[in-house]
């Protein structure tokens, strides 16, 4: 691959998500939804439940997975049993997500997945009144499970309420789930393992039964008391706009870059995961100018080490650690 190849962006189309709580909102990022009930837009994912595929470029066609395997250099080198270690998604919860949890990286490897799930959310929209569970009051797990056989487990979840623009850090441990009428962009480890703890005895409409639960492994994994991630922000102000750090966890640092003309950025890690979520404009590298617009999804790879964005636009930006 010459040097013009690995220094072009990797633009990569999404895997679309029927779920029980899924709404239409995933069309205004541009998104053809295979359903009324579209739940999530799996935008940068290399994991086997949905893969994403490059749409630009020589790398057309191919799979994250497959470029990741292949061609190693653009991602600053790595093992080669190593797989790649985040996932994005859009989420469209229409309705309350099932409060759940995940486990982290040794409990994860125990049963069967390379990673642990830390995930956070950054909040697009949100309704009059809308809320995230987020923890639980519980100060035992004897206490939790008390409150579980008692069928008043909803008596001890914590609620806050949001607005757009918010953002939220997940670590595995902390119980948690999305409520009716947000949209958000997820940036987590690459996992799908999710223990559901309580599901608002709801009726899958598909099978007309309640969806299981995995009460075992969500008790065993649950923070128990609650505690909330201590979590520093920062915002730099640079010319024509302005980076905020919203969280540098353990797994995954993530940023958010709001533009007002054209912004000069330097990329200093092994790669960088970028997607548009309001406004628009264009990413130049090179002098080779790329249209983005909301719900565009790409990774600068390693080779790409300065670039610049244009418009009026706000990005949301991450990296493994």
């Amino acid at each position: 691959m010459d040097l013009k190849a690995k220094r072009t962006p990797l633009f990569l189309s999404a895997v679309l998500h029927q779920k029980i709580w899924g709404g239409t909102k995933l069309q205004d990022y541009g998104f053809k939804l295979p359903s009324d009930h579209t739940g999530e837009a799996w935008l940068i994912s290399a994991h086997p439940h949905g893969l994403s595929r490059v749409n630009n470029g020589p790398l057309a066609g191919q799979t994250l997975t497959k470029i990741w395997r292949e061609f190693p250099e653009l991602f600053g080198g790595h093992a080669q049993d190593a797989p790649f270690p985040l996932l994005v998604k859009l989420l469209d919860a229409k309705d309350n997500l099932s409060i759940q949890v995940h486990p982290d990286d040794d409990y994860a490897r125990a049963h069967g997945e390379r990673f642990g799930k830390a995930e956070s959310w950054y909040i697009l929209s949100a309704a009059p009144g809308a809320k995230i569970y987020y923890g639980h009051r519980a100060k035992t797990k004897a206490a939790l499970q008390a409150a579980i056989d008692a069928g008043q487990i909803e008596t001890v979840l914590r609620t806050i309420p949001v607005k757009t623009g918010d953002f939220f850090y997940n670590p595995a441990g902390v119980l948690h789930a999305l409520g009716a009428g947000i949209v958000a962009l997820e940036t987590q480890q690459s996992s799908d393992m999710t223990f559901r703890f309580y599901d608002f005895d709801r009726l899958d409409p598909t099978t007309h039964k309640k969806r299981p639960l995995q009460l075992q492994n969500a008790l065993a994994v649950t923070q128990v008391p609650h505690q909330d991630p201590h979590i520093v922000q920062a915002t730099r102000q640079v010319a024509h706009g302005m980076v905020t750090m919203l969280v540098n966890a353990d797994d995954f640092v993530v940023e958010k870059i709001q533009t007002t003309g054209e912004l000069a950025l330097n990329q200093a890690h092994n790669y960088l995961l970028q997607t548009v979520v309001d406004g628009g404009g264009e990413l130049i590298v090179d002098g080779t100018v790329y249209p983005v617009k909301k719900g565009t999804s790409y990774i600068l790879p390693k080779p790409i080490t300065s670039y610049r964005l244009s418009g009026l636009m706000t990005v949301i930006a991450s990296y493994a650690k």
